[in-house]
């Protein structure tokens, strides 16, 4: 692939796989001996830009900028720290419709490695499994902390809750301000993109417009 080919994959923001692409052995160095490594081509890329190392507001910053990438910005690379999804039997029988919305979305655009920015709203019918709200939130949290395309981070939330859940009555919703767009390129400082990924009731029109209409005024209010 040449070089005008790569430039186009990062501009229109093409994924080439569902998966997150990782390499067999991703996980033999430790994190600390990744932030070792990291640190010193990182150092190597600031001397490349002209930065004086010796400064002492600088001299740390290849440190905290490895330690940020393997412990905060991409600890969700990790299959190791996927949170924990406990689910409950659905004794009390509810059927109809459970929404989490607004929830955070801070991951990176694997293209260019900035920011996107937004919120997920989420919902599924439980069948005979239940989960705590909270273990949604951390799940999105987990599979944003990557390197990410929407639309493949749109499918990971969906695909791991059906499993988990043990339904295909799912549907993620991803509301996202790419930096990758408005701080380079186009520049584009309003846009934003939504990706929508459903199955099982939500392919029933009427299901999904109950699920947007419920969105919708709770915004409102």
């Amino acid at each position: 692939m040449n070089k005008q080919e790569l430039e186009l994959i990062g501009d229109y923001h093409i994924s080439t796989n569902v998966e997150t692409p990782l390499l067999e052995n991703a996980f033999v160095k430790s994190d600390q001996e990744k932030i070792e490594s990291i640190q010193k081509y990182f150092a190597k890329i600031m001397e490349e830009l002209g930065l004086d190392l010796s400064d002492d507001s600088l001299s740390g910053t290849p440190y905290r900028f490895a330690k940020m990438y393997v412990k905060e910005l991409f600890y969700g690379l990790n299959p190791s720290n996927k949170p924990k999804l406990s689910t409950f039997e659905n004794k009390y029988g509810y059927k109809k419709m459970l929404i989490e919305q607004n929830i955070t979305i801070d991951s990176s655009c694997e293209h260019h490695f900035l920011p996107i920015v937004g919120h997920a709203h989420i919902a599924y019918i439980p069948n005979e499994k239940v989960i705590g709200l909270s273990k949604i939130n951390r799940l999105v949290d987990y599979y944003s902390h990557r390197p990410q395309v929407q639309e493949r981070l749109c499918m990971q939330i969906l695909k791991d809750l059906q499993k988990t859940l043990d339904t295909q009555d799912v549907i993620v919703v991803i509301n996202a301000k790419h930096l990758c767009v408005s701080s380079r390129g186009i520049k584009d400082k309003n846009s934003f993109t939504t990706t929508i990924e459903y199955s099982g009731v939500f392919e029933d029109v009427k299901c999904r417009n109950d699920f947007f209409g419920s969105l919708t005024s709770k915004l409102e209010d």
